[in-house]
């Protein structure tokens, strides 16, 4: 089994706690939106849409020279010695973080080749509810198998999770403060359409659930001003970090029953 990770530190800056989902259609556009998001945005995650568009490493350099800092998130699943090699490719790069989707393997295996990039495994899909794991022929229960495969990440030596925060708290539960924890399907208050994700909640509600980080896209992207859009959530989040544990909103009425049923 490998050595458990040390406790993440809890000095994040809430600024980089906002993860931006760039995802446009190709690397002028991604720059374009960049430079109109300022310094309202320190993190960008980027993902398979540009990484087919091309240009994405060029870009990669482009953010991270600039001091930003960038989620790689291509979800490596193949075998073990592809993923390791994979991963590599991102070291020494200004990349903070990459994801990877797959077995004990696999998640060894790349965190084995990690270097200076935290690797964090994927959970379950905040796109995927209840009915969508049937299909896919997992029998076990959703929040259980979030929390398996957390437990098994750990082991694996990985540095965190993705995880929708309706299984966030269970997970601290569990395996206290031993992995990051960055949660995507949020929507900030104002703004509750879920699109294609399934399993979303409010910034207030991440943050109250234990994550480290949150994922924002399409809010931000699809906003008039998307500075704007960005600061209000950069708001948002400053909040919900100084309101006493317990007392943020939306923890007096829990994670709805519906979330929770996808």
């Amino acid at each position: 089994m490998a050595e458990v990770p040390r406790t993440p530190p809890q000095d994040i800056p809430a600024r980089a706690r906002l993860i931006f989902a760039l995802d446009v259609a190709n690397a002028a556009d991604a720059r374009a939106l960049i430079e109109r998001l300022g310094d309202s945005v320190q993190f960008y995650k980027i993902g398979l849409e540009l990484f087919m568009a091309g240009q994405y490493f060029e870009l990669l350099d482009w953010i991270a020279a600039r001091g930003k800092q960038i989620f790689v998130d291509l979800k490596f699943f193949d075998i073990p010695a592809t993923v390791a090699a994979a991963v590599r490719q991102l070291r020494h790069r200004g990349v903070t973080f990459t994801s990877v989707h797959g077995n004990q393997a696999i998640m060894e295996a790349a965190a084995a080749a990690k270097a200076d990039v935290k690797i964090l495994a994927v959970t379950v899909l905040t796109s995927l509810d209840r009915g969508d794991l049937d299909d896919l022929g997992f029998q076990c229960d959703l929040e259980q198998l979030v929390l398996s495969r957390a437990r098994r990440a750990l082991e694996a030596g990985c540095d965190g999770v993705v995880s929708s925060a309706l299984e966030v708290r269970k997970l601290r539960e569990l395996l206290g403060r031993s992995l990051l924890v960055v949660t995507p399907g949020v929507r900030p208050l104002d703004n509750r359409p879920v699109d294609d994700q399934k399993r979303v909640v409010t910034v207030p509600q991440a943050f109250e659930s234990g994550a480290d980080y949150i994922v924002v896209g399409r809010p931000i992207r699809d906003a008039a001003d998307p500075r704007a859009a960005a600061e209000a959530i950069q708001q948002q989040i400053a909040a919900a970090l100084a309101a006493p544990a317990g007392s943020r909103h939306g923890a007096e009425h829990g994670l709805s029953e519906r979330g929770r049923r996808g």
